[in-house]
Parts: structure tokens; C-alpha cells; sequence
């Protein structure tokens, strides 16, 4: 027979326990003794008993920060836990995973086992929430007819948005016909083409709101095609209806203001945009008329008319430049003629008869020489001034 050491001996108890699928998620009911909640660790110690037994129980933080209730000397509860041995002081334990208190315990852990299917189902994601609409025109009320939850609902949208159509869903809001009163309401609102729909009821004792912890509530809601805001029982009350809603208020008042606007609000903001919008328009008419300036002087440039005046302008300086032109022309000319002239001057037959010459004339034919003529011909001498007629004579030898 082999020898184990202790060590040795806790491993394989330890794996037994492990190995054996009896052991393995168990509810166990008693009384909480010996009980120590290790605030650094967060981790919880204690002992469940019964009348003839004990055994130790360690509920780390993980789970505990999830427990609905603070666990306390003496109560009764129902653990849900693994059983397993703590190898280093070979003590046979539990290993709790969640608490509910005894008495409501198994309603509690049905509760909390609907909560895990419905959680794996996606009911309760985010990202399935839908937004409510910003200006809502029917808001539908599910809600008991006689319960101060109506008459909160209907003050506050009076006041806050008197402009939206309230309807009125009666519903059964506890008892046993409560889930099927409320499912019905909510596909009523459904085919009557509401915007937002607000579910709820006033405060009461946790056992009034089952209705709104059933599946058939839960699963009304989800596949609403309505956004639905939650309003079930007090601030501190929590149900699955809850969870499942596109958005849940604290109170059936909180809901009514949630599910529509302020009016006032609403004024205020029609009139910034308003404000904003005519500081924009006054800012694109500016922009607009500097942008018709700028294109009608582009456009007066590019017209007839400009251009004709640019001709006539060009026209008028290049006349300028003509009769300028022509003035300096016939100044030169002017000085070319004097010049020519005082030369034609200097060299005018009339300018050498001043100097006393004469010139003759047989008839119209100048004289140039004395064979031209004959004796007794009859000769015209132009002189400086005037003339006068002479006659050749024969030339003395």
C-alpha cells in the first residue's frame, strides 16, 4: 500500500470532489453563522448550519458585489455554490456563486434564472435600446385607471407638452391577470400608431409588482415596435420590465417628462435657430449683394457699351494724337517751305533783277543770246520794277 503525504491526499480528495457533477451548482439551504465580509478584499466568509450540520462558505467578490441584499448573522438563505475541498487546510467547503434569502428564496431564483435566459436571449443589450422620438405626437399611458400613477403622467405632459395627444391604456397592474391585462394593452397601442409608449404603475410591496417580473411582460415589451419608457413601482423598485424597456424612469412622473418635451424648451430653441437663422440669412444677403457688385462690374466691363465708350476714348486720343500729329506735320512742312522758299528766294531771277539785271524778252521768248535777235527787233526788258521796250540796233564796228 502506498504511503501519500497530506498534500498528496487533499490533491486527490480535491479532484474527486471536482470530478463529481452531483457536487456541481447545488442549492443549499441554512443559516448564515460565523459570518465575516472582508471589506479589503471584498470577499465574503461564513457558515451555513442547519439543525443537525455546518459546513464553511466563501462567497468571493466577483459574485458578492452582485448580491440584491446585505447578507447578515442569522438569516436563512439559500446558496447557490460548488462544493470542493480547500486543499492547504483540507477543508471541505462551499464555493458560492449567489444568495437569496429563505422564505422568497425560490421565487427569487426563478426570478434570477428567468433574468439568465432572458440576458442570453439579448433582451436586455444595449444596443437593441431605440432612441424616443424628440416631438412624439401620440403618447400611449399603460397603467391602472385609478391609480395616482395616471394622474402624475397626465399633469406632467399637460404642463410640459400640451400639445401631444395623451391615450389612455387601462391595464391591470397586480393580481393574476395583471401580465395578460398589460399585454394586451400594449399591442392596442401598437395598432393605434402611438409614438412613445410609458409603462408603469405607483410604489407597492415587491409581491404587487410580479407582473412586471413575467416573461410574457418582458417579451411585450422587447418586441414592441413602440419605444417604450419603464416606470414600475418607487426609485429603488427594479423589475425584468425594467431591464427591458428602451429606457427606464424612477418614478411614472420622471417617465412623463423622459417621454416628451419641454414646450418651453422647445420656444427657447425655435427662437436661437430663428435668431441664427436670420443672423445667416442677413450674412449670405451681404455676401450675396458684394458678390452682384463684384459680377455687375465684371458685366460692365464685358458690355457693349463700356467697350464702345473704351473706343470712343481710344478713338478721341488717338484724334488727339492725329491732329497733333498733323499740326507738328505741317509746322515742319510750314519750315521746309520758308526754308525752300528763302532758298528759291536767293536764287529768283526777280531777287538778281533788284541788283539792277533786266531781263529780255523777243516777244514771249526769253533772251539768253544776241544771236536770238537782229537789228530793229523790237526787245521787252523786265526790270526789278516795271518794264520797258527797247529795239537792237546794229553794233558799231
Amino acid at each position: 500500500m502506498a504511503i501519500l503525504s497530506v498534500s498528496q491526499l487533499n490533491r486527490y480528495v480535491g479532484f474527486k470532489l471536482k470530478e463529481d457533477r452531483a457536487l456541481q451548482g447545488i442549492l443549499v439551504r441554512g443559516e448564515i453563522t460565523n459570518f465575516t465580509n472582508h471589506y479589503r478584499s471584498g470577499h465574503l466568509y461564513f457558515t451555513l448550519r442547519d439543525a443537525e450540520s455546518c459546513v464553511k462558505a466563501v462567497m468571493f467578490r466577483s459574485n458578492a458585489q452582485h448580491l440584491r441584499f446585505t447578507p447578515r448573522e442569522g438569516m436563512n438563505v439559500i446558496a447557490a455554490a460548488t462544493a470542493s475541498l480547500y486543499e492547504r487546510d483540507g477543508a471541505f467547503q462551499l464555493y458560492v456563486t449567489d444568495l437569496q434569502p429563505d422564505g422568497a428564496g425560490t421565487q427569487a431564483l426563478a426570478l434570477e434564472q428567468l433574468k439568465k435566459k432572458l440576458t442570453a436571449m439579448g433582451v436586455f443589450d444595449a444596443a437593441a435600446k431605440r432612441p424616443l422620438p424628440a416631438m412624439p405626437q401620440k403618447i400611449g399611458v399603460i397603467t391602472s385607471d385609478t391609480g395616482a400613477a395616471l394622474q402624475d403622467v397626465k399633469n406632467v405632459i399637460g404642463r410640459r407638452y400640451p400639445i401631444g395627444h395623451l391615450l389612455v391604456y387601462p391595464a391591470q397592474v397586480q393580481g393574476d391577470a395583471a401580465a395578460d391585462s398589460v399585454c394586451r394593452a400594449i399591442a392596442a397601442a401598437e395598432r393605434d400608431g402611438c409614438d412613445v409608449l410609458i409603462v408603469g404603475r405607483g410604489g407597492g410591496a415587491s409581491e404587487t409588482l410580479e407582473a412586471f417580473n413575467t416573461e410574457r411582460v418582458v417579451m411585450a415589451i422587447y418586441h414592441c415596435a413602440v419605444p417604450v419608457v419603464s416606470a414600475v413601482g418607487h426609485e429603488t423598485d427594479w423589475t425584468l420590465a425594467d431591464a427591458a424597456a428602451d429606457l427606464r424612469a424612477p418614478t411614472p412622473s420622471a417617465a412623463a417628462e423622459l417621454a416628451v418635451p419641454d414646450v418651453r424648451h422647445l420656444m427657447q430653441q425655435v427662437q436661437e435657430q430663428a435668431r441664427r437663422l436670420d443672423s445667416a440669412m442677413q450674412q449670405q444677403f451681404r455676401q450675396k449683394a458684394q458678390e452682384l457688385e463684384r459680377l455687375s462690374d465684371r458685366l460692365k466691363l464685358r458690355s457693349p457699351a463700356h467697350r464702345q465708350e473704351l473706343a470712343q476714348q481710344e478713338l478721341a486720343h488717338l484724334q488727339q494724337r492725329l491732329e497733333k500729329g498733323m499740326a507738328l506735320r505741317l509746322e515742319q512742312c510750314r519750315e521746309q517751305l520758308a526754308q525752300q522758299a528763302a532758298r528759291l528766294e536767293m536764287l529768283s531771277p526777280l531777287k538778281i533783277l533788284g541788283r539792277g539785271y533786266a531781263l529780255a524778252y523777243h516777244g514771249e521768248e526769253l533772251v539768253r543770246s544776241a544771236a536770238q535777235v537782229q537789228p530793229g527787233d523790237r526787245l521787252r526788258l523786265r526790270l526789278a520794277e516795271g518794264e520797258v521796250m527797247t529795239e537792237v540796233v546794229p553794233q558799231e564796228s
